[in-house]
């Protein structure tokens, strides 16, 4: 029963995450993988079988509050549609072990350059104010 509480947990959190746009999967993944012991594989698999209603869900509400641009979204599917086609098709055969440092780096990266660009907007912001 603890197995259940702990996805049902981890769902939960990504859920949240996913729900607001914010990409549940960059929870949902170190969840899986770390904390429940899930194969890199497995929680990729999991995750974008989860994201699949979410987005909907998400979708929804967003173009019910006019949070969504028809003309972003039409310039914008095409190469995230064939990125993803590529990313799906060349990460196939890598190794879990290498797709888990990948991702590792990618959440340093992004971390990283999100911590430094709100640091510069606040500095922005003390000198506006001045």
């Amino acid at each position: 029963m603890n197995g259940l509480w702990a996805y049902l947990l981890a769902g939960l959190a990504g859920g949240v995450l996913g729900g607001m746009g914010l990409g549940g999967g960059t929870l949902l993944i170190p969840l899986l993988t770390l904390c429940l012991g899930v194969e890199g594989r497995m929680a990729a698999w999991l995750n974008l079988v989860s994201f699949l209603p979410m987005s909907v869900i998400a979708l929804c509400i967003h173009c019910k509050h006019k949070l969504v641009s028809a003309s972003d979204l039409i310039a914008f599917l095409p190469s995230a549609i064939l990125a993803a086609l590529a990313a799906a098709v060349f990460s196939a055969g890598w190794d879990a072990v290498f797709l888990r440092k990948i991702f590792g780096w990618f959440l340093i990266v992004t971390g990283s350059i999100s911590l430094l660009i709100s640091l510069r907007n606040e500095v922005f912001l003390k000198r506006k104010k001045r």
